[in-house]
């Protein structure tokens, strides 16, 4: 299935008036993801509907050079996952260029691990890749959203239930998911503190996986001054590390 196959589906999961975040119908609030914790509550659906025991969503830093995974949320939120910092580091290198290119679900099983493998292989429109965290079975999902953002929803478990008939209704929703996550917007957007083009700077540096060090050798700062903006960028989107700041940085469309 085609990317705009995939987008077609979502669309039609909100027509018929369905959930694509779970497995109940809801009302009107189907359209928006009005927070952060109202997401992971949707994703947490997805999870139980495919058996899922975790799971996770990312986007794509914006370096075609150095992209790598940044967490939005996981199904530790509001604290993160051990296997959230694998698929953040280089295990999820791979994905970052295949989310880029193609939207076919990619699935992987540690063989020490029981189940999962069968079902995987079944699934005809879905490929095999080395696992994105280790002692882990899972399947990740490619979406896209406006302004040219992409990620990537995974779920893990040793007992993942996936068929070709279900998988289709699962990528659109995450889908779904992602594109509801894309357009959440701070409440007190106009009280925002305003930040600056070099805090900006340090943020997408950051996002491609560049230490303090190397930003302030990139930016001819001190690490000392790259650390403040820093600090100063993640207080102004009132998030608790610079990681998450990245990440609401990279969802409200700051850095591209």
């Amino acid at each position: 299935m085609k990317h705009a196959q995939v987008r077609e589906a979502a669309a039609a999961l909100f027509n018929d008036q369905r959930s694509p975040f779970g497995a109940f119908s809801l009302g009107s609030e189907t359209h928006h993801a009005a927070t952060i914790p109202d997401a992971v509550r949707r994703c947490r659906w997805i999870a139980v509907d495919i058996n899922a025991s975790a799971f996770g969503l990312y986007f794509v830093s914006p370096s075609p050079e150095r992209a790598r995974l940044v967490a939005c949320f996981d199904s530790d939120y509001p604290g993160t996952a051990v296997a959230t910092k694998f698929i953040s580091g280089a295990n999820g290198e791979d994905m970052v260029r295949h989310s880029r290119l193609s939207t076919a679900p990619r699935w992987w099983v540690d063989d020490a691990l029981a189940g999962s493998r069968q079902v995987f292989q079944s699934l005809a429109w879905a490929e095999s890749t080395a696992p994105l965290a280790p002692g882990t079975n899972g399947i990740a999902f490619p979406v896209h959203a406006d302004r040219g953002q992409c990620g990537l929803v995974v779920f893990l478990g040793s007992e993942i239930a996936l068929s070709d008939d279900t998988l289709c209704e699962i990528h659109a929703r995450s889908f779904a998911l992602f594109a509801a996550v894309a357009r959440i917007r701070p409440g007190d957007t106009g009280r925002m503190r305003s930040i600056s083009k070099r805090e900006l700077e340090c943020l997408k540096l950051t996002a491609n996986g560049n230490t303090s060090e190397e930003i302030a050798k990139l930016l001819k700062l001190s690490v000392h001054t790259a650390n403040q903006y820093l600090t100063q960028s993640t207080q102004k989107l009132n998030a608790v590390n610079r990681n998450q700041a990245v990440a609401k940085a990279l969802r409200l469309g700051l850095i591209e």
